[in-house]
């Protein structure tokens, strides 16, 4: 839902949700590990899942002009 609310708040408009049971092959939770992705190149993520998904909206709107 954190996702879904940042492109919300990016967009500024509020997106329709249709909620359904699980299906077959879903993950009820989910979250990445990047330690190992650190030990081997000492890169850590450092942006914020918001942040990023404004960065992202701002860049397709003006690459595809809309």
């Amino acid at each position: 839902m954190a996702y879904i609310e940042a492109l919300e708040a990016a967009l500024g408009r509020k997106a329709e949700k249709n909620f359904l049971p699980l299906q077959d092959g879903d993950v009820p939770a989910t979250y990445a590990d990047t330690a190992e992705l650190q030990a081997a190149t000492g890169f850590a993520p450092a942006t914020p899942v918001g942040e990023g998904v404004r960065r992202f909206v701002e860049w397709y709107r003006g690459y595809y002009k809309l």
